[in-house]
């Protein structure tokens, strides 16, 4: 049996979630068609332009550099909202079950939150993602890639009221930006090859689509 696809792990949370609180799902469909109207998320970096550089915290506090992550290959960079988001969850694991393939093709992986970097990861995910993940806390950086949302206040009690989350705190003073999750590839010069930008924070790049661009990539290279 095939296991199922990030996709339609997601879309089994979203129906989880409708079921359990059907009038929020609602006015969570709401934000996001008002966001696709005005184009949230269009000025994300594109494909063609080389990716901005950044120096980031990992979970440890070590700095981890861009210029350092893709030394050796094609780097791929994704932007998630935090640790409490189940959808987040459902991806970092996803991407930790390709993490083998996409060093087979010579890539690396590193994921990008605003949490503060001693509570970026639970104590079980430090010791089973075996790829870095960074802090971005100011979202300085999702800013410089074209990918920082101000989080609208619906969303934001909901966060508050029902989840119970002090965003301020996890973020270590920020409490209302967060990244549209979205990510980019990266070939060996850093310039963005492929990217998945979705203002609807139920969705997720299928791992599968990344490692057919990275296939391409080192098919390219050996051509080279």
């Amino acid at each position: 049996m095939n296991k199922p696809s990030l996709r339609e792990q997601t879309d089994a949370q979203i129906e989880k979630t409708r079921q359990a609180n059907p009038e929020f799902m609602e006015s969570v469909d709401d934000i996001i068609a008002s966001a696709r109207k005005f184009k949230t998320g269009a000025g994300a970096v594109s494909v063609g332009r080389m990716a901005p550089q950044f120096t980031l915290p990992d979970a440890r506090g070590k700095l981890i550099s861009l210029k350092e992550l893709r030394a050796k290959g094609p780097l791929v960079v994704t932007f998630y909202r935090g640790g409490w988001c189940p959808y987040c969850n459902l991806q970092l694991r996803a991407l930790q079950a390709e993490l083998p393939e996409i060093r087979n093709l010579g890539a690396e992986l590193v994921a990008i939150s605003p949490q503060k970097p001693d509570e970026s990861l639970s104590q079980t995910e430090k010791t089973s993602l075996d790829f870095h993940v960074l802090s971005d806390q100011d979202a300085r950086v999702a800013s410089e890639y074209g990918v920082a949302w101000n989080v609208p206040e619906r969303l934001l009690a909901h966060m508050r009221d029902d989840r119970k989350l002090d965003l301020e705190s996890i973020n270590d003073g920020n409490g209302n930006i967060l990244p549209i999750p979205a990510t980019f590839v990266l070939d060996r010069q850093g310039s963005v090859v492929w990217s998945f930008v979705e203002v609807d924070y139920r969705q997720r790049a299928e791992p599968g689509d990344i490692i057919k661009v990275l296939e391409k990539l080192s098919l390219a290279e050996r051509h080279d």
